[in-house]
């Protein structure tokens, strides 16, 4: 399986977290959570269906395989802890945090994130 990029992994949190809200996803749900148009999104639906993330028939509902879900949570985990701890710990402002959260996101190690959430867990 290739590497996955920024943009791929905004769209692999962004449809769980549909899911998540809604029980369904659908392309222009999609395009509206992200701010981009329903080509990006099916150009881009298309790459992560290439690589096993996602299902997607022609003209239907956006479903995210088990591998998908499993690489979505891991991105959404990184993205709750970091919010977390820029609002919490460092006193940023919500607005600021969730924008600094989404870029640091992507580049922060597994080893990194797993120690960041056991610091965050030991502040409750």
């Amino acid at each position: 399986m290739s590497q996955l990029h920024k943009s791929g992994e905004d769209y692999l949190e962004t449809i769980l977290f549909i899911e998540e809200q809604k029980g369904r996803v659908k392309s222009v749900d999609i395009a509206n959570a992200l701010g981009v148009s329903k080509p990006s999104v099916n150009k881009a639906l298309t790459i992560l269906q290439e690589m096993g993330y996602v299902s997607k028939p022609n003209y239907g509902e956006v479903t995210i395989t088990q591998e998908g879900r499993r690489k979505a949570k891991i991105i959404a985990e990184k993205h709750v802890a970091l919010t977390k701890l820029l609002t919490d710990v460092l006193g940023v402002s919500a607005e600021t945090a969730e924008k600094d959260a989404c870029k640091i996101e992507h580049d922060i190690s597994e080893e990194t994130t797993g120690k960041l959430i056991e610091y965050l867990n030991k502040l409750k």
